[in-house]
């Protein structure tokens, strides 16, 4: 098959979808030696990774990029949709497939698919700022419409892309991506540890400081407990939200580490007490799983894909009830047992997150469908 493929968002580094893409991408390359791909990029301002672009070419793959910003092409596929714009700017339509970014809907005059993460802008658009709701909506509606296949990164997704579009459930594979971490040195651990000034134990959570993943009611919870021996240590970027960037914090022992690399993740991954993540809604969770591929204890949310993907090796709360949350923190505190529990079945749940398996049920998807109408 000759597959098209739209990698726009690998250029977002610490956005769920952004390392999405980037694994996607290098398990291509990595196990798919039959197939022929055309990856497709834009971005006025970015460029995609050189030694990434060299190894596209190197495996006789195609590369197209433009100089376009992702919301000028929002606005010419998901607004005005016209195919007469992918034919002027010389899209690629020699192919079987395309499979669609998380943002933009291209009117191809071939068959597409596409990958729905999640649709937390459905159920809680209170957590979005207007432009994303208003552009997944804009988007939805030609996926709906046009899309062959849907990759749903979870049943939980799924059961939502049929209540919310009343999509055939027959066009909807669920298909949980892989989770890659890796193990730092007992070197990288101790120059992660130093350079952030992590002395004591520690609780970790991840994520951008954004609504929907609820910080600022984590931060209540662990006020709360008025906690002297721990640290509650949260990494994530700004999101869009100024007065959660803002957020006012009372206790000397919550760090914000801002974004920060895979190495230093990893690291703090494998040194952490347990990890928590309290997000009102995913559509996968990746931190959750890298969480227990590395071996820490993990606490989350009993909402969407969470309690989906942790399968009974997580202690879950409500994320709305900072007293529950209060109550799961000062556990997994005192608890070491139950820690080491935890610890054991996460590694061995998160087992079942390979991207081999991802790219053989994606293939397999796209080979079955290739010949129907």
């Amino acid at each position: 098959m000759r597959i098209g493929i739209d990698i726009s968002q690998i250029v977002y580094l610490g956005t769920g979808v952004g390392r999405f893409t980037n694994s996607l991408v290098d398990s291509i390359l990595k196990y798919d030696n039959k197939n022929k791909y055309v990856f497709f990029f834009s971005s006025l301002r970015k460029d995609i990774d050189k030694k990434l672009e060299k190894e596209i070419k190197d495996k006789k793959h195609q590369i197209v990029k433009w100089k376009l910003p992702l919301t000028l092409l929002s606005f010419l596929w998901n607004d005005l949709h016209s195919s007469l714009i992918s034919q002027f700017l010389d899209f690629p339509v020699s192919l079987d497939f395309f499979i669609t970014s998380d943002w933009t809907e291209p009117p191809v005059p071939v068959k597409k698919t596409t990958v729905v993460h999640d649709l937390a802008f459905k159920r809680y658009p209170e957590t979005f700022n207007n432009k994303i709701t208003s552009t997944q909506e804009k988007r939805m509606k030609w996926v709906k419409k046009e899309s062959k296949i849907i990759f749903a990164d979870s049943q939980a997704t799924k059961d939502d892309l049929i209540n919310y579009y009343s999509i055939d459930p027959k066009r909807i594979i669920v298909n949980y991506p892989g989770v890659t971490v890796f193990s730092p040195s007992k070197t990288q651990i101790r120059q992660t540890l130093t350079k952030y000034q992590l002395n004591r134990p520690f609780i970790l959570s991840v994520g951008k400081l954004e609504p929907r993943k609820n910080i600022d009611r984590l931060v209540q919870s662990f006020e709360r407990l008025n906690q002297k021996t721990v640290d509650l240590v949260i990494v994530g970027s700004k999101g869009w939200d100024k007065q959660l960037n803002n957020l006012v914090v009372n206790q000397s022992n919550i760090k914000f580490l801002g974004y920060i690399n895979d190495e230093e993740l990893n690291s703090l991954y494998k040194s952490c007490l347990f990890f928590i993540y309290p997000s009102i809604w995913e559509g996968f969770g990746y931190p959750v799983i890298e969480a227990m591929r590395q071996g820490a204890p993990v606490a989350t949310s009993n909402v969407s894909s969470l309690k989906e993907i942790t399968n009974n090796a997580a202690l879950l709360f409500d994320p709305f009830n900072t007293d529950e949350m209060s109550k799961c923190i000062n556990i997994l505190i005192h608890n070491e047992k139950l820690r080491n529990e935890l610890a054991v079945k996460g590694k061995k749940q998160a087992e079942m997150f390979s991207w081999e398996k991802y790219i053989k049920k994606m293939l397999f998807t796209l080979c079955h469908f290739k010949e129907t109408k």
